[in-house]
């Protein structure tokens, strides 16, 4: 089998986020600046330091399309369809998976599973059957390391690559969505992923259900405004006392009580690149 970050087309350039540009051309102006206008190195400096803190930021704010595409909701087709995805992160776990594999099926409903490769090798046969069972693995990451959005080009290619092959190994898929750990990134991170042909994926809103352990509020979270769309995060790993288990089901028939389908990730979004 082709290595899983192989691509055979021919890509498009990558696009420069406009916010990206300008704080480039910002840190022209302010060295050109800071050279020939006597008294100006302060006024540039701080220029400077303002833009940074914004760039920042962008990267500490999961839903911030600052520094380059970044999907929180379905795209509009699906969304015409009455689709939402269901998403579940830091997985796969042994215990809490093939429960929630269970509810899913029961409810008739699809979802995707962000993985983290380091899970993965230690249970391939558990996304085999995420697979088989008419679910969506996407990348989440090598490791989940916690200083994933201060790593250069070549940290985000070791890290993400790594995943891409694992994930690829598991299924025989190409991942084509990635999930920043906690969602937060930098600025050079969407080039990577543009020559990966991944999108950047976060959400409409999140369960919180690494910290909450009432089932009720965080269902009610999810459907809060709940709407064709949507993209809602639950996490199958790291779920505190398994209370993704509790709260699912109230999920579910949330979505069937507004006429909402959950389906892949796969299924509702194209490739960034055909």
């Amino acid at each position: 089998m082709p290595p899983a970050t192989t691509l055979t087309q021919t890509l498009p350039r990558w696009p420069w986020p406009p916010f990206v540009g300008a704080s480039i051309g910002l840190h022209a102006v302010a060295a050109g600046a800071a050279m020939l206008l006597p008294g100006s190195l302060p006024w540039a400096a701080g220029a400077v330091l303002l833009n940074h803190g914004v760039l920042g930021a962008a990267g500490l704010w999961p839903k911030s399309r600052l520094l380059g595409p970044n999907l929180t909701r379905l795209p509009a087709a699906a969304a015409a369809r009455g689709q939402v995805t269901l998403t579940f992160d830091d997985g796969p776990d042994p215990e809490v998976t093939p429960r929630v594999l269970d509810l899913l099926d029961a409810a008739g409903a699809r979802a995707t599973f962000f993985c983290i490769a380091e899970r993965v090798r230690a249970q391939p046969a558990l996304v085999r059957q995420i697979v088989a069972r008419g679910h969506d693995v996407q990348n989440h990451s090598n490791g989940h390391a916690h200083h994933f959005s201060l790593l250069g080009p070549r940290g985000f290619e070791r890290e993400i690559g790594a995943a891409q092959q694992v994930l690829f190994d598991a299924t025989g898929s190409r991942a084509h969505c990635f999930r920043a750990p906690a969602g937060l990134r930098n600025p050079l991170l969407d080039p990577v992923l543009h020559r990966m042909n991944l999108h950047l994926v976060s959400w409409t809103r999140r369960a919180f259900d690494t910290r909450y352990r009432h089932a009720a509020r965080i269902a009610a979270r999810l459907q809060r405004g709940l709407a064709a769309g949507d993209i809602l995060l639950l996490h199958d790993g790291n779920s505190r006392d398994g209370v993704v288990l509790q709260a699912l089901p109230l999920v579910l028939e949330g979505l069937r009580a507004h006429g909402l389908r959950s389906v892949t990730l796969r299924e509702a979004v194209p490739p960034r690149h055909a």
